[in-house]
Parts: structure tokens; C-alpha cells; sequence
């Protein structure tokens, strides 16, 4: 596969967000997604807190400490606070605040060495996964936008960096269920928006995933149901994961209910 660059991706990626609400009416911006109790501000809200998040942590790891330490006590409550911070803003002074956060998350996280890490909320990342973990929340939260106002999304083959990311964090779901995961990790073979395959995860694993990379990444975003997707699994494990994947930490949410949207 060609080389790909996750700074070049993730800032096409934000572009393509950003796409989906600029120029819309303002009444828009008020419209309930299939996030219960979020309208399509909270989404853009969530993300630019996220993206301020990931600035702080590649420029300034003792701020962020101290943000991430806040979060810990409660996060639930420091998402929920860091959204009161924006959706009192008028829709134009939201987005002009997510492009702000975006365009510094994306020059801080270029400037950090490809071989070090950048302090997260888990554990240290390197950058280029955690501009992944930004491609994931991009894609999430869009889909979520693109459902509120019946857009359909083009994929490219910048999925491959949340593909990746998927891969991953493929145990996420157990940890957020109490769950002991399997021993050994799972091989996905997908196929890319392009036609081309794309492989993860040990060439001998037992416990395989195979279908879109599309898919895949709807699935462990939680935005469709595994009814809904054209995921096939081999073994047990790799069928029972397909119920539990998320790629986030944290509560799963309440997912998406077979044959809620059209294939």
C-alpha cells in the first residue's frame, strides 16, 4: 500500500468534518443526532474540546496533567462542563472554535518526533496514533452529524488510520464491560473504500474478522449495528467481540439499533 501520512490524513479528515456544517442554517445546528440528547452542536462542541485536549497534550504536558487529573475525578462531568464552555456560542463562533482547537492539535501533534510519546488520558501515545485517535473522533461524531441531516459520506482510504486504531484498542470493549479478554489478539482483513486489503493483527491468530474497513470502523465507533454491516467473523471470541467493540474507553453508550438506518 502507498505510504500514507496521518498529519496529511487527519487534517483532510477535519476538512471533510468541517464540510458538513459550514454553510448550513442555523436551525440545523439544533438538530438532534442519533446521540441521545445531542444535537449536531454538541458533536462539533465534544470535538473541539477533544482536539484542545490532544493540543494541550503534544504542547504542554503539565497543563494537560492537570486537565486529564480533573477528567479522571469525573469525566463524564469534565465532558459535560467542557460542553457548556462552547453551546452557549452562536453556530459561526463553534465552528470558528473548532477550527482554532483542530489547526492546533494538528500543528502541536506534527511537532512532536515520530519516537516519542504524547501523554493521554489512558496511557502515553505516540503521535501518530494519537492523530489516529482524532481520526476516530472525526468520524464518529460526522457520522453522527452526517445521520441528522441525511448526508451521506464518502470514504477514502485515510480509514485505514482508524482501521488501524481499531486494531488497536480491540480489547476496549471488554475493559468497559469488566471483562477479561482473550489471551491472544485478532486478525482483520478488510477491504479498503479503494479495493485494496488491508491486514492487522498476527497472520496466524485463530480469531479472525474479515468485511469493509467501513464497517469495521462503524462497528467499533458504535454507530451501526453488527446486523447492519458486512462483517464476518471466525471463532467464537472473534463473533462474540463483533457485539462489544468499541474503540473509545469509557461506558459503550447505547449503540445503534438494528436496521435504524438504511443500508
Amino acid at each position: 500500500m502507498t505510504q500514507r501520512d496521518v498529519i496529511s490524513d487527519l487534517t483532510a479528515e477535519a476538512e471533510e468534518f468541517e464540510g458538513l456544517v459550514a454553510g448550513v442554517d442555523e436551525s440545523a445546528w439544533q438538530r438532534p443526532t442519533p446521540a441521545p440528547g445531542w444535537t449536531v452542536a454538541h458533536q462539533v462542541a465534544h470535538l473541539a474540546f477533544i482536539f484542545r485536549l490532544a493540543g494541550t497534550a503534544a504542547s504542554d504536558a503539565e497543563l494537560f496533567g492537570a486537565m486529564a487529573a480533573k477528567a479522571a475525578a469525573n469525566f463524564e462531568g469534565a465532558v459535560n462542563a467542557a460542553l457548556a464552555e462552547y453551546l452557549g456560542d452562536p453556530p459561526e463562533v463553534l465552528l470558528s472554535r473548532w477550527r482554532a482547537e483542530r489547526d492546533t492539535a494538528i500543528k502541536a501533534l506534527a511537532a512532536v518526533p515520530a519516537d516519542q510519546v504524547v501523554p493521554w488520558l489512558v496511557r502515553p501515545l505516540p503521535p501518530a496514533v494519537l492523530a489516529s485517535a482524532g481520526m476516530m473522533e472525526l468520524f464518529a461524531h460526522g457520522q453522527d452529524i452526517a445521520d441528522a441531516l441525511g448526508v451521506t459520506r464518502e470514504r477514502t482510504d485515510r480509514l485505514w488510520w482508524i482501521a488501524l486504531f481499531v486494531s488497536l484498542t480491540w480489547d476496549f470493549g471488554y475493559q468497559a464491560r469488566g471483562l477479561t479478554p482473550p489471551a491472544a489478539p485478532f486478525r482483520f482483513e478488510l477491504t479498503a473504500p479503494s479495493g485494496a486489503t488491508w491486514e492487522f493483527g498476527p497472520a496466524d491468530a485463530e480469531q479472525k474478522i474479515t468485511g469493509p474497513a467501513e464497517d469495521l470502523c462503524l462497528l467499533a465507533t458504535r454507530r451501526r449495528h453488527r446486523d447492519d454491516l458486512a462483517l464476518t467473523a471466525t471463532g467464537a471470541d472473534a463473533d462474540a467481540w463483533l457485539n462489544i467493540a468499541q474503540a473509545y474507553r469509557g461506558p459503550a453508550g447505547e449503540g445503534r439499533r438494528p436496521g435504524q438506518f438504511k443500508a
